[in-house]
């Protein structure tokens, strides 16, 4: 039985790294994706994760396998192309460490899933399976997602859900939301970030956003709020859980990593999001922001992702 299995998209990063004697912008390989960096921030933290997605048979795709199966993700529902291409993400960085991205994904290796090749023992035997909306942008991955989200579901697996949106993945704006929107139904518990509430509930106020989330029938959500923190609500109920206030060297993965942290502490609390007090919700967002907090500390998504060890003596230190 894994604790997170997640299904999507597992890319390279190559990010920005300075330039060359010539003058001209080094960009250094990163493996990424939204959901895999999910899955490395908590099989650092000691859950036992696995991943299920689509990859090219080049160099990359055997990068990220070996990847994946270093920082401790099972790697049987990742399937290996012929046909199709890695999906590479180029990201550029400010002084800030904000990030802007450039796509090779026409199609890239992980729109081509089909719910043949996901693997439904492994979708099958997790408490927690997470997506994001990467998946729901391109057939047939969109069929695959939702085709192993309602086997998960009547199984009594969690649906996590963070829609990440990445205006140059999408055709227009109209069909991101109709797209994102339309996984709401499915969804046990939700982490979008201040930027997004407006696309996903018509409501920009994070707190009104979580609210029209919960009364549409999902327990849980977290808003992420940059520097600030975050915002968890429960059953309407909201509370801002402040971060840690730490310069940040690379912003790649923050947010999966805030992830990965949330979902960690509620599977040690033992509750389901429905479950979940709001107080309890916010101990969750405050190891979401310790171990986004880490991860910021280091380049990269997935090699940045935190110890336990890290993360406890963080929160311990707290903002002093």
């Amino acid at each position: 039985m894994f604790d997170i299995v997640a299904l999507g998209e597992l890319l390279i990063d190559f990010t920005y790294h300075g330039v060359s004697p010539a003058g001209m912008k080094l960009f250094e390989q990163n493996p990424g994706g939204a959901v895999a960096n999910v899955l490395a921030a908590a099989a650092r933290l000691g859950e036992r994760t696995a991943f299920v997605g689509k990859v090219g048979a080049d160099m990359h795709g055997t990068f990220l396998k070996e990847t994946l199966e270093q920082a401790g993700i099972d790697s049987t529902g990742l399937v290996s192309s012929e046909e199709y291409f890695t999906t590479l993400a180029f990201v550029d960085l400010s002084d800030s460490g904000e990030r802007t991205f450039s796509f090779a994904r026409k199609p890239g290796a992980d729109t081509q899933l089909t719910a043949q090749e996901v693997k439904s023992s492994v979708v099958t035997s997790t408490r927690i399976l997470h997506i994001g909306s990467l998946s729901l942008t391109d057939e047939p991955a969109r069929d695959a997602t939702y085709h192993a989200v309602k086997l998960a579901k009547s199984r009594g697996a969690t649906i996590s859900y963070d829609p990440n949106y990445r205006a140059p993945l999408w055709p227009d704006e109209g069909t991101a939301k109709c797209e994102m929107r339309g996984m709401l139904e499915y969804v046990d518990i939700m982490k979008l970030s201040d930027e997004e509430t407006l696309l996903l509930t018509d409501q920009p106020e994070p707190e009104d956003a979580a609210q029209f989330l919960n009364d549409i029938g999902i327990p849980c959500v977290a808003v992420t709020l940059g520097k600030k923190g975050a915002l968890v609500s429960i059953g309407g109920r909201s509370m801002t859980v402040p971060g840690y206030r730490h310069p940040a060297v690379d912003t790649t993965g923050a947010g999966d990593a805030f992830w990965g942290g949330f979902l960690h502490r509620m599977l040690k609390l033992g509750k389901t999001p429905r479950e979940l007090t709001l107080e309890e919700a916010a101990d969750c967002a405050n190891w979401g922001n310790a171990v986004a907090t880490c991860c910021v500390q280091k380049r990269g998504a997935i090699p940045a992702m935190p110890t336990l060890d890290a993360v406890v003596t963080l929160m311990q230190e707290g903002n002093a």
